[in-house]
């Protein structure tokens, strides 16, 4: 009795694990789709772009890694932090900060929010975003309420050596200058050539006093391309949206069933050829688990037999 208790235990769990394939939370972040944080959750178009470590969600694009704030599944948006960007209470220099650069692939699926300001520090006068200066009008802008006038007032400049005069100091071009995503398209700093950043997005209906109540962070927009029709009608028979390898390469999109993945959706049958759906390891778990309580009930019989 005891073997068999431990057999269903195991199994129970190894049944667990892969209902939760697509885990849902990474501390107190859900994480649902169209991300995902295990090979073949999600969309494909989001893979290998969250990763969960020691309880602290992470974004990872091509300019480098962010911890993810928050997601807002209603707004579609997801808010990020970068390390080495400069706030009001830290001024970072050297062009150590990620800025924001996504893959080529990968970009039409993100973009920072139009609400979102990026105020790009020290760069030189022959970054692009001053290309025909002084003829050409600076792209320099302010943004949602947010400008590089109010944020050169904060405290960590004077930690700098810089003051609020400096802003438009002299004949060249500002020591900071705020623009917005649509207007650069990437925020790279070796590129723009620019020494730091900073990036903050509008808390509106929030009034705030100044730069030392904006909310800093890269606050993104994400999209999905095309119709989503393929995921609301996995979802509305109780799926869940993935993808897998597809035959002759590339990705597609699958409905994870309870008891088998769908190129269609949970309501679809599997065909013996296995074209719409294949059996998942919960469906063999079950199989093993029938036939270990077979083989423990007719050993345990045989023993009865023996003892008499």
């Amino acid at each position: 009795m005891k073997l068999l208790i431990l057999i269903l235990s195991s199994l129970t769990l190894m049944e667990l694990s892969v209902v939760d394939a697509c885990r849902s939370y990474c501390g107190n972040i859900t994480v649902d789709y169209p991300f995902g944080i295990r090979n073949g959750c999600g969309h494909p178009g989001y893979r290998d772009l969250l990763f969960c470590m020691n309880d602290v969600l992470m974004f990872h694009i091509s300019s480098g890694s962010y911890r993810v704030l928050d997601i807002d599944y209603a707004y579609q948006s997801i808010t990020l932090h970068d390390p080495h960007m400069s706030t009001c209470e830290t001024i970072v220099l050297g062009g150590k900060g990620n800025g924001f650069e996504a893959e080529d692939w990968r970009a039409p699926y993100f973009n920072p929010t139009s609400d979102n300001v990026f105020m790009l520090i020290g760069c030189s006068p022959k970054s692009p975003i001053f290309q025909g200066f002084p003829e050409k009008k600076l792209p320099c802008r302010n943004i949602s309420g947010m400008s590089c006038e109010e944020y050169m007032s904060c405290p960590a400049w004077d930690m700098v050596g810089y003051r609020h005069s400096d802003l438009n100091s002299g004949s060249g071009p500002p020591m900071c200058c705020a623009v917005g995503f649509e207007s650069v398209k990437a925020i790279n700093l070796s590129k723009l050539e620019c020494e730091g950043y900073s990036s903050a997005y509008n808390l509106a209906p929030l009034k705030l006093n100044g730069p030392s109540d904006w909310a800093y962070g890269i606050r993104v927009k994400y999209e999905l391309q095309g119709s989503d029709a393929f995921c609301r009608a996995c979802v509305a028979t109780s799926g869940t949206c993935g993808y897998e390898s597809a035959d002759g390469g590339g990705l597609r999109h699958v409905c994870i069933c309870d008891h088998h993945n769908s190129t269609t959706n949970c309501d679809s049958v599997i065909t013996p050829t296995g074209a719409s759906s294949s059996v998942r390891p919960k469906t063999i778990g079950s199989l093993i688990l029938l036939y270990f309580i077979t083989m423990t009930i007719a050993f345990q019989r045989k023993q009865r037999v023996s003892g008499y």
